[in-house]
């Protein structure tokens, strides 16, 4: 069983920018999707974005598409969530999955491992 842990997580003031990592403890490449998704208090864990391998399809929720960027580096067995101009709304905890099959994109219940989350706080 692949263990995922992220890490990244912090305090950043609005408009401000932060990058999460994903490490995992196998080969990401035999992971076809990589996910985020992130789960603020008393709301349900919510998609933020998703990229596959090997032919990099990139899939955003839209309250976060032109801010967030995703990404992997398979000989490095971690994604990344890059995130610029970040508001208050998305403060959360931010979680990493991974897909081996092709399940839906933004389905939490598709995704078979998970990490154990990074905090995210952002001040207004």
């Amino acid at each position: 069983q692949v263990q995922l842990v992220e890490s990244g997580g912090g305090l950043v003031q609005a408009g401000g920018s932060l990058t999460l990592s994903c490490a995992a403890s196998e080969r990401t490449s035999d992971y076809y999707r990589m996910g985020w998704f992130r789960q603020a208090p008393g709301k349900e864990r919510e998609f933020v974005g998703t990229v596959t391998w090997p032919n990099n399809n990139k899939d955003y929720a839209d309250s976060v598409k032109g801010r967030f960027t995703v990404s992997r580096d398979n000989a490095k067995n971690t994604a990344y969530l890059q995130m610029n101009s970040l508001k208050p709304e998305d403060t959360a905890v931010y979680y990493c999955a991974v897909d081996r099959g092709f399940g839906r994109p933004s389905n939490p219940s598709d995704y078979d491992y998970w990490g154990q989350g990074t905090q995210v706080t952002v001040s207004s």
